[in-house]
This record gives C-alpha cells, structure tokens and sequence, in this order.
C-alpha cells in the first residue's frame, strides 16, 4: 500500500496565527485533508486532532511538521511521542526547520545516533522555552499588579439604594434577607459588599 503524507500543525492559543505552518507544509506537498491543526498547549499530548491523526496515520507514512515545538514542549513527552510515532508506528517524520531531523535519511546507526542527539537538544530547548514563556507571564502579572492593574471582571456597581438599606439594617430596622432583596443582590453578596464598605468606612 502507497505511504499517505501527513502534516501537523499546533498553535498555542485560539487567537494565534496557524498560517505559516500551513503554507510551509503545502509547499511539500501536503495535501490539505491530511493537515491536522490544534489550537491548544504543548504541555502534553492530550490534543483531540493529534489523537485523531495517531489512529490514523500507518506504517511506512510520511509526517510533517514545521517545527520541533509545534510538536511539543514537554522533553520527555516528545521524547516519548517520537519513539511511538518512529518505532511503533513505523512512520517517517520530518522537521522542516532542521533537515537532521529527519528520519527517512540516515537509518544506518550514525544516523540515527545524530538524530537523537538533536532531537534531545531541541526538546529540551522547546520545554525550557516553555518554562520561560509562564515565567515571563508570571513576571508581567505581579509587575501588573503591583502598578494597580486589576485582573478579572470589573465589580458591579451598587443600586442606588444600598446606603439606605445598609443604614436600616445595621440600625436592626430590617433583616438582612429584606435588605438584600431591596437591593436585589444575593444575601451573601449584600453581606460581603456591607463588610467592604464598613471597611472602607474605618480607612
């Protein structure tokens, strides 16, 4: 049976650009029914399209990718992928971005030597870029933060008429069942925003 050529494709995030991976694997030929693309971390191999295009992919098959990293970022994982991808599967892989990584030349044991020495250095490299993008992020939340940016939604303002009903049921004119419902907030919610403001109160 004829080998099927394969391409794979990942981004990181839903608003991320896949289209230069995609025309790098168009211009070897891949055809577009057999590019497989997820939007999704590379942190494991829990991804819905490269586990359709494992049960798909056969011996002798050719895959494409562009990049290293675009397969994962996770050493041993990749590690771990290559081997059943190259070994149990019996496929081809190639990397476009590094020509000696790519499994259909050099088969003899020197070949396959050097393939792995790179494979390892570049997985590493894709894991330690990874461990750097979260502390990147990590360091631009806390410098964030620490200039008075606030994260998440915005609280809602208060009904004009909280004051009031805080002031009559602090004074026991009301319950606060009554006082939350006048305001129409959840009781929890009308507690917590009368603690906030008896402590802004005391400030």
């Amino acid at each position: 049976m004829e080998s099927v050529v394969y391409g794979y494709i990942r981004v990181s995030s839903r608003d991320q650009n896949e289209e230069r991976q995609l025309i790098a694997l168009k211009e070897v030929g891949v055809a577009d029914k057999n590019i497989y693309l997820d939007k999704q971390s590379g942190k494991d191999f829990d991804r819905p399209k490269y586990k359709r295009l494992l049960r798909k992919i056969k011996k002798d098959d050719v895959l494409y990718i562009k990049s290293i990293d675009r397969l994962g970022r996770n050493y041993e994982e990749i590690q771990n992928q290559w081997r059943i991808l190259t070994k149990e599967k019996g496929i081809d892989i190639v990397v476009l971005d590094m020509p000696l990584l790519d499994t259909r030349r050099g088969k003899d044991l020197m070949g396959t030597f050097l393939s792995d020495i790179v494979l390892q250095v570049l997985s590493f490299v894709a894991e330690n870029e990874r461990i750097n993008i979260r502390q990147r992020q990590a360091e631009g939340i806390a410098a964030a933060k620490a200039r008075g940016v606030r994260f998440g939604r915005p609280p809602k303002s208060l009904p004009e008429n909280f004051y009031q009903c805080y002031q009559q049921w602090e004074a026991g004119e009301i319950t606060c069942v009554a006082a939350a419902k006048a305001c129409g907030m959840p009781m929890s919610t009308f507690r917590y925003r009368a603690e906030v403001y008896e402590k802004a109160k005391l400030l």
